[in-house]
């Protein structure tokens, strides 16, 4: 909805429907499921020395909401979420993303973007990030291979694993 507006240049409408759909994101905080390992993943790659932040097409207060909701909210540093009734600026632009680039401090092509849409894939791209799909459904593998990613997982233990330090040498 917000892309349609927003490309119909009814910036009235546009602004309408943000406040409503940013209440709606942060009541869904309350019965958002985690995802497997995700969790893990954003703890190891902390305890590796990599920072984390966490780029959304959903409003930051919902993100933020989340993060704090389920004790992670001291482990992801920037939240970057949808700018506020501008949708041009969503992924896959890569605004959102090179904004959470430049607050780490880092350049572009010493980062990575795990993500599990198509936009995610596109915006990371033109930002000159690397990119791992995360094909959460079956369909989404073979979408993520030809649009370009990196790599493409099915499970987010396969990152984990392999950021967690093993005790074997």
């Amino acid at each position: 909805m917000l892309r349609r507006t927003g490309a119909a240049g009814d910036h009235g409408t546009t602004r309408a429907v943000e406040d409503p759909l940013c209440a709606a994101e942060r009541r869904a905080v309350k019965t958002a499921e985690p995802t497997p390992y995700g969790r893990e993943v954003i703890v190891a790659a902390q305890q590796a020395g990599m920072p984390v932040a966490a780029v959304s097409n959903n409003s930051a207060g919902a993100v933020a909401a989340y993060l704090s909701a389920h004790r992670l909210a001291g482990y992801v540093s920037p939240v970057v979420g949808r700018a506020y009734a501008d949708p041009d600026r969503m992924k896959p632009n890569p605004e959102p993303i090179l904004q959470a680039v430049r607050a780490l401090g880092q350049l572009p092509a010493r980062c990575v973007l795990v993500g599990d849409s198509l936009s995610d894939i596109e915006g990371a791209q033109a930002a000159g990030v690397r990119v791992i799909g995360f094909a959460n459904k079956s369909t989404k593998r073979e979408l993520f291979v030809t649009a370009g990613a990196d790599c493409v997982i099915a499970d987010m233990k396969e990152i984990a694993v392999k950021l967690t330090p093993s005790d074997t040498p």
